[in-house]
């Protein structure tokens, strides 16, 4: 590529580059934590743009700086619209911009959702496997069987061997029906039935991902829990103030998960101050904190979803489909001032795909 061009890739492409690759993004995510944690980032708070007669959508900006080994910069535009799932749609759609960090000039253009599902199916199976201790989830509990759920499914069988049950609740059974049965193609013997509501996946299952699209809590405590569970609170709005006071609560980023009024937001409201948050999850995989506060305390991850993933696992993909080169290139795609002109007169079009490199290039 040369200066002005852009790269494109489409949604199918940067899911055949990620395919299979559970374990590198786990790394990835926990490399991205830790060196955010750092310092080594700029990191914005999310711009949510809301449509006031839509309650239910939303659509966010999520801009991030990475240094370290990374160094890398974007921002993640993602339209979060449950009623698409009515439409034969998803939910979620995004597309997820990578800039020079040099020049500030677009060199990226990628299609964000698959990359926004799987930073936050590795983040969520990150956390398990250092909250919850290694062969203890032969059941794993799923609340909300949408996309990101799958996902998180998929992320915690290729890490977590002890699997054998999963234990499905939904507000639309048949939903619920075709989740398990499409699960049962991710490891063959793995069995799912459904529940009768969220209490009871509560008691069947150790280990729990919450993945709904409630804008306020519906759960009001905990005690459905075994001692020693472990909830991964992806929709971040299922719990009441109370539920989060009374957990062990480990977070990606207590400054970005106390807003827009997420269950851990309500908590801090509730009592004036943020004491009940334990650690980050950083802390954990670093090392600076026990991955638990006791055995018998039930541990929540609420995770608000950190730009610094987004970007770290689009560089990703762009290091890959400049190997396997993929992608299309749109040449000439930024305007030049200093000649009035997008193009360059008597150049062919159809170069050959060079993607932005990485530090570790």
């Amino acid at each position: 590529m040369r200066d002005g061009d852009i790269v494109i890739l489409k949604g199918g492409e940067v899911a055949a580059l990620l395919e299979g690759r559970e374990a590198e993004l786990l790394e990835l995510v926990r490399r991205a934590y830790e060196a955010h944690a750092a310092g080594r980032s700029s990191l914005p708070h999310s711009t949510f743009l809301r449509f006031p007669d839509r309650p239910q959508q939303r659509i966010i900006a999520l801009p991030a700086y990475l240094g370290g080994d990374f160094e890398v910069a974007g921002m993640k535009w993602i339209a979060s619209v449950p009623g698409n799932v009515g439409r034969g749609l998803d939910r979620a759609s995004a597309v997820t911009v990578l800039n020079s960090v040099e020049t500030g000039r677009p060199e990226a253009i990628l299609e964000g959702s698959v990359i926004s599902t799987k930073r936050t199916a590795a983040s969520a199976a990150l956390a398990a496997n250092h909250l919850h201790g290694a062969g203890l989830a032969p059941r794993v509990g799923v609340v909300g069987c949408g996309v990101i759920n799958f996902e998180v499914v998929r992320f915690l069988l290729a890490s977590r061997p002890e699997v054998e049950e999963l234990v499905l609740f939904d507000l639309d059974a048949g939903r619920a029906a075709a989740f398990g049965a499409a699960c049962a193609g991710l490891r063959p013997g793995l069995a799912a039935r459904a529940a009768g509501g969220v209490e009871e996946v509560f008691g069947a299952a150790p280990l729990t991902s919450v993945a709904t699209t409630a804008l306020a809590p519906h759960v009001r405590d905990l005690s459905a829990c075994a001692p020693g569970s472990t909830l991964l609170h992806v929709s971040l709005r299922d719990l009441s103030a109370e539920a989060i006071l009374a957990a062990d609560n480990v977070v990606d980023d207590a400054d970005h998960v106390c807003r827009a009024q997420t269950s851990v937001h309500l908590a801090e409201q509730r009592v004036g101050h943020r004491g009940f948050i334990r650690c980050s999850l950083a802390d954990i995989t670093a090392g600076r904190a026990a991955p638990r506060r006791d055995a018998e305390s039930v541990a929540v991850f609420s995770p608000f979803g950190l730009g610094v993933l987004d970007v770290a696992l689009a560089q990703f993909a762009c290091r890959l489909a400049r190997e396997r080169r993929l992608g299309t290139v749109i040449e000439s795609f930024l305007y030049d001032s200093r000649n009035g002109s997008n193009g360059r007169p008597g150049e062919a079009a159809g170069a050959p795909v060079s993607l932005p490199a990485t530090r570790n290039d």
